[in-house]
């Protein structure tokens, strides 16, 4: 068993009612909140609060640093805790590094990998499909550069596609950036396929794993990919942290992108040397008790099984989807098989408007343009109603969205 990982003792998933462990999923006076806006952010188990309280009271102090004994301690608990979450992606505790989420670890690539490789001339594939935080960063290092950024378009469904992609890529590309699950409509790309395609014209392979990490089992090394990013937050765990794996080799050999304390060997007014990978890239104090929380996270989610977590959401999806595909004014997106997520419009009622009559009835959803606008362009849209599910979730949630759609729509008068 990994050092970093703490043994839950939980019944099969089958035989539980999870709400019980999230109490955020209480609404003030006592009835339940449906939350179905878990793709933003998931609601946090008990265990995962319960740990980071104990990291920020009993046994807090500081990393790397202190001589005394609490401290010591600390560092091993925040070591293990990377340990933990290398191996929760199949990584190793060297190619792991604590970021403030996924946004700071696409920019950390960006920012010390990009910034030493690219030159003018050299090419980005993208996706139409990308969350801002995989749009943004790599515009940026173009502007930078004088890189050059490629998007590739999506099939009917609305999933990435490869057999475009294969079309696109040249040896002039050195940078493949996916996402592995979309956060606007839960499809799941063939990764693999897209490290092979990427790595056939000798470019490196980043996924955004943040829809992904939550929903499916991850190995890196099966899906071959360079940079794998996700996020605490969408794993049940706390905000303000996240994580970046990559090839260990690839690793060592990126420059620092922020300096400061912890990311150093020697500094001197004529010299200064780094330390080596991950810690080259975790300059000042880090999130030590976020680093504890998202560990216990991973514990708590690999226990109950991503495979069975996966297999509860994708029935959710099917039967939301099956009950919105019957009427005949909404529009369905993305494919029938998405990762725990469904994303819909009706016709002549705003998505805003519909999200706020659901929040009358305690059925949070998200509405709006995701942070992907340039997908909002696609479908020729200003916004989706989202809903996304999680462990937590069950059929009274699919019960309780589909009356407020109801209701919604006899309030505008589509009854």
């Amino acid at each position: 068993m990994d050092e970093g990982r703490v043994p839950l003792t939980l019944e099969p998933l089958e035989a539980v009612d999870h709400k019980d462990d999230f109490p955020g999923l209480v609404a003030p006076d006592g009835s339940p909140w449906h939350y179905l806006d878990t793709a933003a952010t998931a609601q946090k188990p008990r265990v995962v609060i319960d740990a980071m309280s104990r990291a920020m009271g009993e046994d807090y102090a500081t990393v790397h640093r202190g001589v005394y004994a609490r401290s010591a301690d600390m560092t091993l608990r925040y070591e293990a805790a990377r340990r933990r979450i290398a191996a929760f992606v199949g990584g190793r505790e060297e190619e792991l590094v604590f970021t403030r989420g996924a946004t700071e670890a696409i920019n950390l690539v960006a920012n010390s990998w990009g910034r030493a490789t690219l030159k003018p001339g050299d090419r980005i594939l993208l996706s139409q499909i990308e969350h801002h935080s995989n749009i943004v960063p790599w515009q940026l290092l173009a502007e930078a550069t004088g890189a050059e950024i490629d998007i590739c378009p999506l099939s009917d469904d609305h999933q990435i596609d490869l057999d475009a992609a294969e079309r696109i890529l040249t040896p002039a590309h050195k940078l493949v950036a996916l996402v592995h699950v979309s956060n606007v409509t839960g499809g799941v790309l063939d990764a693999r396929r897209a490290a092979d395609l990427a790595h056939a014209v000798g470019a490196k392979v980043l996924l955004d794993g943040c829809q992904a990490a939550p929903r499916l089992p991850i190995d890196v090394d099966a899906l071959d990919c360079d940079f794998y990013v996700f996020s605490a937050h969408k794993l049940y765990g706390p905000t303000g942290i996240g994580a970046l794996w990559a090839r260990s080799e690839i690793l060592d050999s990126m420059p620092p992108w922020e300096g400061g304390g912890a990311m150093i060997d020697r500094v001197s007014f004529e010299k200064t040397t780094y330390a080596p990978a991950p810690q080259r890239f975790e300059a000042g104090t880090p999130a030590i008790a976020e680093a504890i929380a998202f560990a216990a996270a991973a514990d708590y989610v690999d226990t109950l099984g991503l495979s069975k977590i996966h297999e509860i959401e994708t029935a959710l999806v099917a039967r939301l989807r099956r009950e919105l595909s019957v009427m005949n004014d909404v529009t369905l997106y993305g494919p029938a098989d998405s990762a725990g997520i469904v994303s819909f419009t009706i016709d002549d009622i705003h998505p805003h408007d519909l999200g706020t009559i659901l929040d009358e009835a305690n059925v949070a959803i998200r509405a709006g343009h995701h942070c992907a606008q340039p997908m909002m362009d696609y479908l020729g849209i200003p916004a989706t109603a989202r809903a996304s599910f999680g462990l937590y979730s069950t059929e009274a949630d699919v019960d309780a969205l589909l009356a407020g759609i109801a209701r919604t729509r006899r309030i505008f008068g589509k009854a």
